[in-house]
């Protein structure tokens, strides 16, 4: 039988093995990410499931109510135009700014003088802060001293509208400033996506006389689905948790609110003005499970249009 000092000098070796200290490393580096992930994402995630069923009093004090915050959901009709606003908001967005970012990574793609300097051009939206981006477009949006109103009057002899107060067409305002901002986190994944692809295949396209479009098609767009499906999902999912564009550029009191206003926002009105984080957090709830089941469809739908090989 082995006494406990025969056993130490093996238990000092395996501590001094070169994979046991490699194993001991990676978990070491991952322990702030995965600290992170439970703190910050995974505890509220549980909270707010709890918190779904329970009612809030006047003092911060709450009980449990059972299904009755999912029973109002049901016949608000906030959260259906708060739904239905983040929807066309995705809607719009996702495509055009995909779109926009394929085409200029592709220009930028190509051997061009100053390529450097337009591809930092492109990317300082996503470097500015969220709140400085809101009051700039807002002030260039402003009805009465705006740019744009200013431009449209002087060249254009054209009064603008009232760009940001005017339900019918504040929403497509906040669409064009988030495709601005958008554009340029997607090109730089786009293009790195194309860099990716071997030169080849363009060399065999320009050997049987194929075209640019046909190359583009046949070639690039095939190549370059892994990527785009990667940023289709993301750019879905950040849609549709749009918050601070809302916040920055419409306000509470605008007479647009209602036809601006998304879910997120619906949340933290919910939360954090009515004080009501029980309706809140029933709401959030059903956001997370319909960005859960867009995701799942297109997870199922990459079978048909994405390529990895």
């Amino acid at each position: 039988m082995r006494s406990a000092s025969d056993s130490v000098p093996g238990f000092r070796k395996v501590l001094r093995s070169r994979k046991y200290q490699g194993w001991l490393w990676g978990y070491i580096l991952i322990l702030p990410t995965v600290l992170g992930l439970g703190l910050f994402y995974l505890w509220p995630l549980v909270q707010s499931f709890y918190l779904a069923f329970t009612r809030w009093g006047a003092f911060g004090d709450y009980r449990w109510c059972g299904l009755q915050n999912f029973e109002r959901l049901v016949s608000d009709p906030k959260i259906v135009d708060a739904l239905r606003n983040s929807l066309v908001f995705t809607g719009l967005t996702v495509p055009l700014s995909i779109s926009l970012a394929t085409l200029i990574a592709v220009l930028l793609n190509a051997k061009i003088r100053g390529v450097s300097f337009y591809r930092v051009l492109y990317f300082l939206p996503v470097v500015t802060m969220p709140a400085a981006v809101g009051i700039v477009w807002r002030w260039l949006f402003n009805a009465d001293y705006g740019a744009i109103n200013y431009v449209l009057q002087k060249v254009f002899a054209i009064r603008g509208p009232s760009w940001l107060t005017d339900p019918k067409i504040a929403l497509y305002s906040l669409v064009a400033v988030a495709v601005w901002g958008a554009i340029g986190n997607n090109m730089i994944i786009i293009l790195s996506g194309l860099q990716n692809i071997p030169t080849v295949y363009y060399e065999a396209a320009d050997i049987d006389g194929a075209g640019v479009l046909t190359k583009f098609f046949r070639i690039t767009l095939p190549m370059l689905s892994p990527t785009l499906f990667f940023v289709s999902v993301t750019a879905i999912i950040g849609a549709l948790q749009m918050f601070e564009l809302v916040y920055m550029m419409i306000g509470i009191n605008s007479p647009a609110i209602r036809a601006t206003q998304t879910v997120v926002y619906l949340f933290y009105r919910e939360a954090f003005i009515n004080m009501n984080k029980g309706y809140a957090s029933a709401i959030i709830l059903v956001l997370f499970v319909i960005i859960l089941g867009l995701t799942f469809i297109q997870l199922r739908l990459q079978r048909r249009w994405v390529h990895y090989d």
